[in-house]
């Protein structure tokens, strides 16, 4: 139980620190990023029409309750038509990069990697297998989460690469640190 938890803690600093290179060294966090034309107006506008913090989808539709065939189709019209998008948005603003952001990042990449110890240690494959075994979450998160993005959201193509390209080497890397810490069963 300790390699799991030390090979937890050390894949997820990896991880982590992948992450921070990622991102900040590489141009893999700005791939698919652009900035919004004529930004001031748009923001004017939706600082005066938006007021609470959320996920905003539009063309929108209410999702508290069950709409009847015509406003589906009334709403299908105006998605035809466009324009079409997922919004994020934060009326107060916040701090880029924050403590708070950086140490949730750090948490969940150790719960990950945790939960990929768990999982190796179940494994009897040698180092290479177990390094594989570790490597091949990437491919999954990112054909769970980003793909579907991709496809039902419209999430940008290089945007979408640049999470491959993320998670793949970095569950490769935390796949080499979990290898050598989380060995095979013994029996």
């Amino acid at each position: 139980m300790k390699k799991i938890l030390i090979g937890g803690i050390v894949g997820g600093i990896v991880v982590f620190a992948w992450g921070a290179v990622a991102h900040m060294v590489l141009p893999l966090g700005k791939m698919g990023i652009r900035q919004m034309p004529n930004e001031d107006a748009v923001l004017g506008a939706m600082k005066q029409s938006i007021r609470e913090p959320g996920l905003y989808f539009f063309p929108g539709m209410d999702m508290s309750r069950e709409p009847s065939q015509e406003e589906r189709q009334a709403w299908t019209a105006r998605y035809a038509a466009g324009p079409v998008g997922i919004l994020i948005y934060h009326p107060q603003g916040e701090t880029p990069v924050s403590p708070k952001q950086l140490s949730t990042q750090l948490a969940t990449d150790i719960a990950a990697a945790l939960i990929a110890a768990i999982l190796l240690s179940q494994t009897g494959a040698g180092f290479l297998g177990r390094v594989l075994f570790v490597a091949l979450l990437g491919p999954f998160s990112w054909v769970t989460i980003s793909v579907p993005h991709w496809n039902w959201y419209g999430f940008p193509s290089d945007f979408t690469t640049g999470e491959a390209i993320d998670q793949v080497v970095g569950w490769f890397l935390g796949g080499l640190a979990l290898a050598a810490i989380v060995k095979k069963p013994a029996g």
